[in-house]
């Protein structure tokens, strides 16, 4: 099996798991100081990675370039953006909407990556992008109103923040390769980057804007920890299978996530799978085996 598809896989589990562990601790702590525990927890476990590699891969100084952090903060900015899209996404009256348009961000990543970052795919490669994506479209059971049209507030967060993550992944892709060393080393090192400046970012949201937050965050260390950890270990996934691979595929392969979380639904919590729930399934089960032949 491929490297970057064991790190997707890694990836996918760890994302799920942090999500559930945002999930619990939402109820304690606001929105945005859970985007911040996110960052601010999660940045030792970032340093200690990447200090770890530097130790055992690196023999030198590391060569950081202007065209480095400019691609590194644009990536951290656009996932900033394309969470709180994400956030408004399911607080609008039709969050369904929302919700499933952010999940065309294989596409848009495919679409940008061929006009905008000489990443183009093979036929097959957008195929299963295409597929991918429609499949997890008809199993969100997603339908655009005439109201929707009109107020649109579902569809412009959903495709914002489907353009925001699609953005980022390119942006951190580009910033790991302009680095001159092991590609573990250089997503090491992207990822400690974007995560000091993002912890910066909401830190200082948070002082401003809510700083009794920081009391609750206080109160719930165990939990910071855990998703400061599982967000850490889910990035490293992430970021190392995008600079092996392209970001489009490496998306389009994390749409297990989404096949894992029904099957996590009907297993564990004994939920029935509807028609089109399946029908979706075996849609972006058909785009993997798509993918696995184009990589």
């Amino acid at each position: 099996m491929d490297s970057w598809i064991v790190f997707t896989l890694l990836a996918v589990v760890m994302q799920s798991v942090r999500t559930a562990g945002q999930k619990q601790i939402a109820q304690s702590i606001s929105i945005q100081a859970t985007t911040l525990v996110r960052f601010l927890f999660g940045l030792p476990f970032a340093a200690l990675y990447f200090l770890a590699l530097a130790y055992s891969l690196g023999d030198g100084p590391i060569a950081f370039t202007s065209y480095f952090f400019l691609s590194a903060t644009l990536a951290a900015v656009s996932q900033i953006f394309a969470t709180v899209c994400l956030v408004n996404a399911i607080t609008v009256k039709n969050f369904a909407v929302g919700t499933a348009l952010a999940k065309t961000e294989a596409l848009l990543t495919a679409i940008l990556g061929a006009w905008f970052f000489s990443a183009a795919l093979s036929f097959l490669g957008y195929v299963s992008v295409v597929v991918g994506v429609v499949g997890v479209l008809v199993a969100s059971n997603w339908k655009i109103t005439l109201q929707d049209l009109v107020d649109n507030k579902s569809i412009k967060y959903g495709l914002g923040a489907g353009l925001g993550f699609a953005l980022a992944s390119l942006w951190l892709r580009e910033a790991s390769l302009e680095l001159t060393i092991p590609v573990l080393l250089s997503a090491a090192a992207t990822l400690l980057y974007m995560v000091m400046l993002q912890t910066a970012i909401c830190l200082a949201w948070i002082v401003a804007k809510e700083r009794e937050q920081l009391r609750l965050i206080g109160e719930n260390l165990r939990a910071s920890t855990f998703i400061g950890f599982t967000s850490v270990a889910g990035s490293v996934g992430w970021f190392t299978a995008i600079s092996l691979q392209e970001a489009a595929l490496v998306k389009t392969l994390g749409q297990m996530e989404f096949v894992v979380t029904l099957l996590i639904t009907y297993l564990y919590f004994g939920e029935r799978i509807s028609v089109r729930e399946y029908s979706g399934m075996a849609l972006v089960i058909v785009s993997i085996l798509f993918l696995l032949r184009a990589s």
